[in-house]
């Protein structure tokens, strides 16, 4: 899948069959998420990868849209080393990109994947923060649900002109 197919394409997917996903393509969409932009070249990115069916169970009992990470191949959550990269915009920005990375190469793998926000909830950081038993220099950013798809979404095309501006606002 060419890169603006998969931009076009890519969909949020919920549903999955609880099929624990490839090792190797675990691997491919870490690298993804690695191959990110980073301000100033900081790299604060650190990447939490779980399986463990207590803590998907977990996690989706106290994340209200994560219900379905437990029947998911796995979820990510992307933190942020505020010590690497002490602007929370700028580490916010590079903890996003890297998710935006992430969907788009399970996608491109044929997989599903959905990103679950997590800042800048407090309950969400901290309760988090606290499952994955993360240093206090780690801020939880988001959370990658990736896993086999038990749904297929038809593609939205949300271009809108009108949120378009050209040199000034008008």
């Amino acid at each position: 899948m060419d890169v603006l197919e998969a931009i076009f394409t890519r969909r949020s997917i919920r549903r999955f069959t609880g099929e624990p996903i490839k090792e190797e393509d675990l691997r491919t969409i870490l690298k993804a998420g690695f191959q990110a932009p980073s301000a100033h070249n900081y790299e604060p990115r650190e990447y939490v990868v779980v399986r463990d069916k207590d803590v998907l169970d977990r996690i989706a009992e106290f994340h209200k849209y994560a219900k379905m990470l437990p029947k998911a191949g796995c979820g990510i959550i992307v933190c942020g080393d505020k010590e690497k990269q002490p602007e929370i915009g700028f580490l916010v920005e590079d903890c996003s990109a890297s998710i935006q990375n992430m969907l788009l190469a399970a996608h491109g793998l044929g997989l599903g994947a959905v990103w679950c926000g997590l800042y800048s909830v407090e309950k969400l950081i901290k309760s988090m923060a606290d499952v994955l038993e993360l240093p206090d220099n780690l801020i939880p950013i988001g959370m990658v649900v990736v896993g086999v798809k038990a749904e297929d979404k038809e593609p939205i095309d949300r271009f809108d002109e009108n949120k378009v501006h050209f040199d000034k606002w008008k």
